[in-house]
């Protein structure tokens, strides 16, 4: 599977922006989907994963409550879509976004990066104060 990311820009703090990660080529059946951000100088960190079969999800602290992560098999041809609906942005929310696919990760280690085999490019979001 190949991944795309999407909807990054920018917005004002307490605005929302919804994120999107789509396969290109295959389906995410059977993966994890996790996202990722990075801000400038900042180790890249977890924002939240979902199994794509179970619809299981999971959440940073630093997020939970204001993002939430979906799948969609409608949007775009029926091509299999991870969204992040991110609500209520703030400031330290900016980052560059990234999604990532596992295939065999257990759920002890979907918050971790390292155990992503795949990567899509990272989409820039930036919450303006």
């Amino acid at each position: 599977v190949q991944l795309q990311a999407s909807g990054g820009g920018l917005v004002q703090a307490g605005g929302s922006l919804s994120l999107h990660c789509q396969a290109s080529e295959g389906t995410f059946s059977g993966y994890a989907i996790g996202w990722f951000r990075q801000a400038p100088g900042q180790e890249r960190e977890f924002v939240a994963w979902i199994r794509w079969n179970s619809r299981h999800t999971s959440y940073s602290d630093s997020v939970k409550g204001r993002f939430t992560v979906s799948r969609d098999i409608t949007r775009d041809n029926a091509k299999n879509t991870v969204s992040l609906q991110m609500n209520s942005l703030k400031p330290d929310d900016t980052a560059v976004y990234s999604c990532a696919a596992c295939r065999t990760c257990i759920l002890s280690s979907l918050q971790n990066d390292r155990h992503y085999d795949i990567w899509g490019h990272g989409t820039l979001v930036t919450v303006s104060s």
